[in-house]
């Protein structure tokens, strides 16, 4: 019996699912043990500078900038897709009271309703910081946010009562996050939503 094919089918194989592991691994990243969840991508240290005063400033240059982003896009994406799933208890983390309470409420009217929301987040366009300020101890940040979403509403016949499953829609949000820099939760939580 010839074997040859089969062994190089299996090196062929082997090599396909190295080049994926390596393409994964550098888009994922690599597991080192100190991994965080999702709700803790979304908290950064950053530098503080004492002033004469003895006042905590914050320092928001590029660097932080950059990464305060990345954490935003993630966090904008998850509690997009949590809130029009229904499941906002995963993403308690992220959001203060006040928003966590009209997100419920607007879930449990679309229960009572019977209304079933279907969304697919297609991706950000842009994030862009708007503005940043520091009021004592709270820092807070604007971001104008676009992207691209597919969304409608079905009652319980199915029937859309509103938006459209095979249309893109562009969204443009306004959203401001805070972060308390004496509390010992590192994380930034959504404080304010504007469309």
């Amino acid at each position: 019996m010839n074997y040859s094919f089969e062994y190089i089918d299996i090196i062929l194989l082997a090599m396909i699912a190295g080049f994926i592991f390596l393409r994964l691994r550098g888009i994922l990243g690599k597991k080192t043990g100190h991994e965080e969840d999702m709700a803790s991508s979304f908290a950064h240290d950053f530098e503080f500078k004492k002033t004469s005063i003895k006042k905590e400033v914050y320092e928001f240059d590029d660097g932080a900038k950059k990464e305060f982003l990345n954490g935003a896009k993630i966090a904008y994406e998850t509690i997009i897709t949590s809130f029009a799933s229904g499941k906002i208890s995963e993403i308690k983390s992220l959001i203060n009271k006040d928003i966590y309470h009209s997100f419920n409420e607007a879930i449990k009217e679309r229960s009572v309703k019977q209304l079933k929301n279907e969304t697919t987040f297609i991706g950000i366009n842009s994030a862009e910081i708007k503005d940043h300020e520091q009021n004592n101890d709270l820092l807070e940040v604007s971001v104008n946010f676009v992207s691209e979403i597919i969304t409608c509403i079905k009652d319980k016949d199915n029937k859309i009562v509103s938006g459209d499953p095979q249309k893109v829609k562009r969204v443009n949000d306004t959203w401001k996050f805070s972060r308390n820099i004496r509390s010992q939760n590192p994380n930034w939580q959504l404080i304010q939503t504007e469309a």
